[in-house]
């Protein structure tokens, strides 16, 4: 089950949060800041599957761009890396040159 869904520039800065769980306001910003920073702190030789707490996160950067979503142990890691992409291409065909 997906969790949360960011998009976040490289500067760290969230461009689009979307949670599907409660999650408090003052935590959500502690969430994103830890996030961001271990996914902005690796390279990009490293996988994109990172274990997080009680969570897997599955990220993937396009430009200056990461994407990053927040899901259990039981979700399919290779999936939602695809699902990304999808999204990608699906805002690249509405919006042009995302």
């Amino acid at each position: 089950m997906i969790k949360f869904f960011l998009m976040v520039n490289k500067q760290g800065q969230t461009r689009l949060s979307r949670y599907y769980e409660h999650v408090e306001v003052n935590k959500r910003t502690m969430l994103e800041a830890e996030v961001i920073k271990n996914c902005l702190s690796r390279s990009k030789d490293q996988c994109s599957f990172i274990e997080y707490k009680d969570f897997k996160l599955v990220y993937r950067q396009y430009a200056a761009l990461f994407i990053v979503v927040g899901i259990d142990h039981t979700e399919n890691e290779m999936a939602v890396y695809e699902l990304i992409h999808n999204f990608v291409e699906v805002l690249d065909k509405y919006f042009s040159r995302v």
